[in-house]
């Protein structure tokens, strides 16, 4: 019988094929929405006339449905034994509807066109976690997700900076750099339909599989427990990046730098990813979690407290820190504890439990915003931040 390449992965330090595939196909993804993602706050305000409320509804709906989608794919990839369509389809449908955002007269047409692009995201997040977890070996696990993680935000950094580049050449146009935005997503629905392969969960003997039934093996549900229960606390606070952005206004920078704060924020990010990875396979990937969720809370109190553009630049450098220990580090730990046939059935439920706290997560930032000052809806999250952390320390 041949062996699954996640058992012998393990002799092998080479990124396998899957992973570097996907690792690319994150990275033109990710240029392409990053393009345009950080000139949004600019286009909804300067061009649409949306208020902050907007901004709530949007991202809280999009990360809400994207959530949705995950749980579905995730449970439907373990039935169907099939992660590749999943992936694939979640890709093109995303790259396909984002470049109309340059047509857009109002604020509820970029709500149904990011809704329809987080709802893809969705759809391939949890068969592509699964896919990058059953084609490696769990020594390297953690390297493999940051690889990945490091590429995605590689992408973001070249969207930013392409954005910068463009704005000028292009009269401070939007619109224009939204259809440009359509190239590097071409490239990653080409990527992710003719050099991706499919690899089906692995299977296991009757016995094995029964006992694996409910997911984890017993004594791997408690710690899957809480890290479910923190990660929906950490949630609740966790209100879409674009207030930060927000924020970063509120405090003085220009909205054309809006960009630029998205670069420093991606270059700590890309730069971190990879070596959070490897730290994860070396220590306890619990304690690399709790330690991106303390940055978080000190990162969001700061925002609360700042007062100085100079502050917020640091601060955005910093938050990029908080990404790179959580992002891949969280997916290894529960790719740990679940086993491969089910593996993105949980991946699907994590991120599920994510995107319904995403919701009103940002709404009531804006609420808050609105009805308070700036600065507590910052105050919150980072109270919320600490109270996970000290959940995630007990599993």
């Amino acid at each position: 019988m041949t062996a699954h390449p996640a058992d012998t992965a393990g002799a092998d330090a080479r990124m396998p094929r899957n992973v570097k595939v996907l690792a690319w196909v994150s990275f033109f993804n990710d240029t392409a929405t990053e393009m345009s993602y950080w000139l949004l706050p600019q286009f909804l305000v300067g061009v649409l006339g949306a208020g902050t409320m907007a901004f709530g509804l949007i991202e809280g709906a999009a990360e809400t449905v994207a959530s949705l989608g995950r749980l579905v794919s995730g449970l439907i990839s373990d039935r169907w034994k099939r992660r590749k369509p999943l992936v694939v389809a979640g890709y093109t449908v995303a790259n396909i509807v984002k470049p109309f955002l340059a047509v857009c007269q109002s604020w509820q047409q970029v709500f149904w066109i990011r809704f329809a692009d987080r709802a893809a995201k969705g759809v391939r997040a949890a068969p592509r976690d699964a896919l990058i977890a059953d084609s490696i070996a769990p020594s390297q696990r953690g390297s493999a997700f940051g690889f990945r993680q490091a590429m995605d935000s590689a992408g973001a950094i070249a969207g930013p900076l392409s954005a910068l580049a463009l704005l000028p050449l292009l009269s401070g146009n939007v619109r224009s750099v939204f259809w440009i935005a359509a190239v590097p997503g071409l490239v990653s629905i080409l990527l992710a339909w003719f050099a991706l392969q499919e690899l089906r969960p692995r299977t296991v003997p009757a016995e094995e599989a029964r006992k694996e039934h409910l997911g984890p093996l017993p004594e791997k549900r408690r710690p899957l427990m809480l890290v479910l229960a923190g990660v929906s606390l950490f949630s609740l606070g966790n209100s879409s990046d674009l207030f930060l952005v927000l924020r970063a206004q509120n405090l003085g920078v220009r909205a054309s730098a809006a960009a630029g704060l998205g670069l420093v924020f991606n270059l700590v990010y890309a730069a971190l990813s990879w070596p959070a990875g490897k730290l994860s396979d070396r220590v306890p990937r619990r304690l690399v979690v709790v330690l991106g969720y303390a940055v978080y809370a000190v990162v969001y109190l700061g925002f609360a407290l700042a007062h100085s553009t100079r502050v917020v630049w640091l601060l955005f450098a910093v938050y990029g820190t908080y990404y790179a220990l959580t992002e891949g580090v969280l997916r290894a730990w529960i790719a740990d504890l679940v086993p491969s046939r089910s593996r993105a059935t949980v991946f699907g439920l994590l991120n599920w439990v994510v995107g319904v706290a995403a919701f009103p997560a940002s709404v009531l930032a804006g609420w808050l915003w609105q009805h308070y000052s700036p600065a507590t809806p910052f105050f919150v999250s980072s109270g919320l931040a600490l109270g996970a952390a000290v959940i995630l320390l007990l599993a």
